[in-house]
C-alpha cells in the first residue's frame, strides 16, 4: 500500500488537522465553566474522553488557554453534558470565541438547571450531566492542556434509560470529525466479547 511519510517533529507540518482527521469520531465534552467573577461559560471540547473507573474521572483538553481551561483552573470545577444530535447548532454556536465576559448560556438561550455537587450549571436541554472536580492537569509545551476532572455527581434524563442504563439511539450522541465536519451516531451494531477458553475449544 502506498503512503505518505509525515514526521511530526517537522516544524513546517501541520500535525493538527493530520490528527483531528483521523482519530474519528470524536465525542465532545460540552464542558460548563464558572469564572471567579461569576459569569457561566459553556464550549464544546471534543478531545474527550474516561481516564478512570475508580475513582471515575474524565478528560477534556483545551488547545490554548481557553475560558474552560483558565475557569476549571481557577475554581476547581466544570460540568459535562452530552451534546445530542438536536442541538448541533446550539453546541456549534457555543465554539465561537465570545469575550470572557459573556455568557453563552445567554447568548444562545439555553436554560441552567442547577448542579448537585458543584457550581456550575448544567445544561437543562441535555439529557445527561457529569458534575466533576478537577483532578489535575497536564500542560504540553506546545500549548495544549490536558484537565483531569473526578465525576462527583452524574445525573440522566430518565427519558434516555432502558433497563437502567443509556440507550444510545434516545441518547443520540453527536460526534466531531476533521475539519469542519460533523456526525450523528449512524448504524449501531452488536458484538460480544468472546473469551479466549471459547476460541480455544477449552470452553
Amino acid at each position: 500500500m502506498p503512503r505518505l511519510d509525515y514526521d511530526p517533529s517537522d516544524p513546517g507540518l501541520e500535525v493538527y488537522p493530520l490528527l483531528n482527521s483521523v482519530v474519528v469520531p470524536r465525542p465532545i465534552a460540552w464542558v460548563t465553566t464558572r469564572s471567579p467573577a461569576g459569569v457561566d461559560n459553556l464550549a464544546p471540547h471534543s478531545f474527550f474522553t474516561i481516564s478512570s473507573v475508580q475513582p471515575p474521572v474524565v478528560q477534556f483538553t483545551s488547545v490554548g488557554a481557553k475560558d474552560s481551561l483558565r475557569n476549571a483552573v481557577a475554581t476547581g470545577e466544570f460540568v459535562v453534558s452530552l451534546c445530542p444530535e438536536e442541538l448541533v447548532d446550539q453546541v456549534n454556536l457555543t465554539g465561537t470565541d465570545y469575550p470572557p465576559d459573556v455568557s453563552e448560556y445567554d447568548v444562545i438561550g439555553l436554560t441552567r438547571e442547577p448542579s448537585v455537587r458543584v457550581a456550575p450549571p448544567r445544561v437543562a436541554e441535555s439529557p445527561v450531566a457529569l458534575e466533576c472536580r478537577v483532578a489535575g492537569t497536564h500542560e504540553f509545551s506546545g500549548g495544549s492542556t490536558v484537565v483531569f476532572g473526578e465525576v462527583v455527581w452524574i445525573a440522566i434524563d430518565d427519558r434516555v434509560l432502558r433497563d437502567g442504563r443509556p440507550e444510545i439511539s434516545l441518547l443520540r450522541p453527536l460526534a466531531r470529525l476533521g475539519a469542519d465536519e460533523w456526525s450523528t451516531i449512524g448504524e449501531v451494531s452488536s458484538r460480544r466479547r468472546i473469551p479466549y477458553a471459547e476460541l480455544s475449544g477449552q470452553a
